[in-house]
Formats: C-alpha cells, sequence, structure tokens
C-alpha cells in the first residue's frame, strides 16, 4: 500500500518528530495558554501559528533537500547524494527559528 513512497529512516524520524512535537504543544497550551506577539512574520502570531507556519516549512525545506539530492551532488562534486539527516537537521533548525522568532 505504501510501496509509492521512499520510507527510509530519515523520513520516519521527521514525522515521528512531528507527532511528538504536536503532542508536547498541545500539553503545554493547556498548563500555560499562549498570547499573540508579533516577530519578523507580518502577523502577529500564536505558539500554534508558529508551529504551523514552521512545520510548513520545515517540511517543504526537507522535501526540496531530499528532492535536490542529485543536484547537490553535481553542483558540489560529491561523490553521492548528501544524507538525508543533513535535510531532516537544516529543516528542524528552520522550524526552531521560527518558533523562536517568528
Amino acid at each position: 500500500m505504501l510501496d509509492w513512497m521512499v520510507w527510509t529512516v530519515p523520513v520516519a524520524v521527521f514525522f515521528t518528530v512531528i507527532v511528538l512535537m504536536l503532542i508536547g504543544m498541545t500539553i503545554w497550551e493547556i498548563r500555560a495558554p499562549t498570547i499573540e506577539r508579533r516577530g519578523f512574520l507580518p502577523i502577529a502570531t500564536t505558539r500554534g501559528d508558529r508551529l504551523f507556519i514552521g512545520l510548513l516549512s520545515a517540511a517543504y525545506f526537507n522535501l526540496a533537500f531530499v528532492g535536490l539530492g542529485d543536484r547537490f551532488a553535481q553542483w558540489f562534486a560529491l561523490e553521492g547524494e548528501p544524507s538525508s539527516w543533513i535535510g531532516l537537521a537544516l529543516s528542524m533548525l528552520l522550524l526552531v527559528w521560527v518558533m523562536r522568532r517568528g
């Protein structure tokens, strides 16, 4: 059923982290309700808004990194495609940046 998608360990870890973050954010919101604030995003956002925007950004970044692996190998004269773990780490850094500064 899921043979059409490449379920690698980094992809599985990425989606597991997302589920754990959603659970953690739900508990955090119940214990300490959020207030809106302004960051670099052009709108006032709550913690949940920043999580949603950050998750979308991280997911698209991760997919772009995986999809451009062949190109990266050509552009930077690598022996093979860069590890998907690099894309996972960079997408999580993007998510943290949006959560903290957005």
